[in-house]
């Protein structure tokens, strides 16, 4: 709120954008988000930013993604985020209909398919990722709880063997993690920034979503959505 009491500047509009980035990695409340997002919207108005040829800018793109998965209120007639949420829209009937095949550590091969009749959390993560490495103990926590009721975790890294599996072991996850070292599946998920997850009914529908770290309430909310609780 007190980023929208300052003076109109390109410096206004990058603060936005950063608060809106970093408003998504742990659970502050709808409220707050409610506000970062009403903060980046009144920044657009005050400058409306210009994207690369045919696409929105990437401002509009994180607007759009508050009202979508953090289900937020954005009120914005500006072109570029009717087309960012067009975009958003475009991404999830893709990852609606994914599927794909990967070998876990042990070697085993899973495909996303083959586990309708589960509820499935898709992570994409990396060692490298410090909110991905915060939320491991409640995805591991929760896998625990909800296995025996059909609850599914792959857990998606697209580094090496040699790097993923000491680290796993050292933290005693006993989820599936499975290996994307080509990034086809992190492609096919259209996966720019980690930790982000997709949660999956038994239908195989996508039913939830998350932009960014979440914590166990936040899991916890998710699962509900596929009917796990």
């Amino acid at each position: 709120m007190q980023v929208r009491q300052l003076p109109v500047s390109s410096n206004k509009l990058r603060l936005a954008g950063a608060l809106a980035n970093l408003s998504t990695e742990g659970d502050f409340g709808h409220e707050a988000l409610q506000e970062v997002a009403n903060t980046l919207a009144a920044a657009l108005r005050e400058q409306p930013p210009t994207g690369k040829k045919g696409e929105p800018n990437d401002l509009y793109v994180e607007l759009a993604s508050l009202a979508r998965c953090e289900h937020v209120s954005v009120a914005s007639d500006n072109p570029q985020f009717a087309a960012a949420t067009a975009k958003l829209e475009a991404e999830d009937r893709q990852r609606q209909e994914a599927d794909f095949r990967l070998s876990d550590l042990q070697g085993k091969s899973w495909r996303l398919k083959d586990l309708q009749g589960n509820v499935v959390l898709v992570n994409f993560w990396a060692t490298w990722c410090p909110p991905c490495r915060k939320e491991m103990p409640d995805l591991q926590s929760l896998y625990v709880r909800f296995q025996g009721q059909g609850f599914v975790v792959l857990a998606i890294s697209d580094e090496d063997n040699t790097k993923v599996t000491p680290f796993i072991a050292e933290r005693a996850i006993t989820y599936p993690v499975l290996l994307d070292p080509g990034r086809k599946v992190n492609g096919l998920f259209q996966i720019e920034g980690i930790p982000k997850s997709f949660v999956y009914d038994r239908n195989g529908k996508l039913v939830a979503q998350s932009i960014d770290m979440r914590t166990q309430k936040q899991f916890l909310e998710m699962l509900a959505q596929a009917g796990l609780q």
